[in-house]
């Protein structure tokens, strides 16, 4: 049995994501995302099963750092739309900072692989920011929709506005941030 390492196996994460940007996923082979993060195959499946494991562990651990960055110092004793301004700027920055990591998840979302996803693991990841959701829509502060709504006219904003790609030339600094962010807050509101 061979001995793990943290240094490979974040290697393995980085190549996951700079080959699955650059060429795709069915050409992201075993072999050359080992060879990227400059390891034997072999080694590859001391920590995943298979390259779909590989996948599916990359994005749910993009997910889980998404989550820490978003979440990071939460406090659910604040009003509702403090806490959502507050993660929201913080999903902002992470997207902004990580474009990377972005590319790769908005890859995998759309692909066959996201079937294999355990969503409960990733909802785990968000609890504090759900149950936020759910107590100001008892409290009538929020609309009472899916959460998927919620999602899609509160946080999918930030996809389109961090994505250099979509927006060139276009900076937003504090004031358009916060521009964005009351618009986003005006959907959702009760």
């Amino acid at each position: 049995m061979r001995i793990k390492d943290d240094n490979k196996k974040k290697a393995l994460f980085k190549a996951t994501i700079k080959l699955v940007n650059e060429i795709g996923f069915s050409a992201a082979s075993v072999s050359k995302i080992a060879k990227e993060a400059e390891v034997s195959p072999a080694t590859l499946y001391t920590y995943y099963k298979n390259k779909e494991d590989l996948l599916v562990s990359t994005y749910l651990e993009i997910k889980q750092d998404m989550s820490r960055a978003a979440l990071e110092g939460f406090d659910d004793s604040l009003p509702l739309r403090d806490i959502l301004e507050k993660t929201w700027l913080k999903l902002f920055r992470f997207i902004s900072d990580h474009p990377d990591y972005y590319r790769f998840s908005e890859q995998f979302a759309s692909s066959p692989f996201s079937e294999r996803v355990d969503q409960e693991k990733v909802e785990y990841y968000f609890v504090p920011l759900i149950r936020a959701l759910e107590k100001g829509i008892r409290q009538k502060i929020i609309k009472d929709v899916d959460r998927h709504f919620l999602g899609a006219f509160m946080f999918h904003p930030i996809s389109y506005l961090a994505n250099h790609r979509v927006c060139r030339g276009f900076d937003l600094d504090d004031h358009d941030l916060e521009t964005a962010f009351s618009m986003a807050w005006d959907a959702v509101k009760f």
